[in-house]
């Protein structure tokens, strides 16, 4: 008897146990920081790059990015500079910071990341990608460079 009622009590201890995780879980995702969330658009954006998809890149980036750059001039732009870096060995984020003013671009909402990266024929490259908070809440790219 006193051994069923031991388990009883591990069993409710291991229940709530794993109710307060899951709480604090849902709850730590509820709560990404902006900067993650930026990263992580980025990370997706700067795929469709690294396979050579071009013209996405600029479908799925900003207003403000569409209005700077037609898709024509962006597809050009990265055939002479992105494509001859060979494809991507790897990609670590180095920094995120929020920022509300960049120069030369409307005060808003930006997320400034710097990406330290490896391509096959650039072993060591920064990627600087700046992505802003759009008008329906998304997080798209509105900058793009390659040091």
């Amino acid at each position: 008897m006193k051994f069923q009622i031991a388990q009883s009590s591990l069993v409710k201890l291991l229940s709530a146990v794993f109710l307060a995780f899951t709480a604090c879980s849902c709850i730590a995702e509820n709560s990404t920081s902006p900067e993650k969330t930026a990263t992580l658009e980025a990370q997706t954006w700067l795929a469709a790059i690294d396979q050579g998809d071009y013209a996405q890149s600029w479908t799925n980036a900003a207003a403000y990015f569409q209005s700077a750059i037609t898709s024509g001039k962006w597809v050009e732009a990265l055939q002479q500079v992105r494509k001859p870096l060979g494809s991507l060995v790897s990609r670590t984020v180095k920094s995120a910071q929020e920022m509300s003013s960049l120069p030369g671009a409307p005060n808003g909402r930006y997320i400034v990341m710097q990406f330290e990266t490896s391509f096959t024929n650039k072993k060591a490259a920064m990627e600087t990608v700046t992505f802003m908070l759009e008008k329906d809440g998304q997080w798209k790219a509105a900058g793009y460079y390659i040091k």
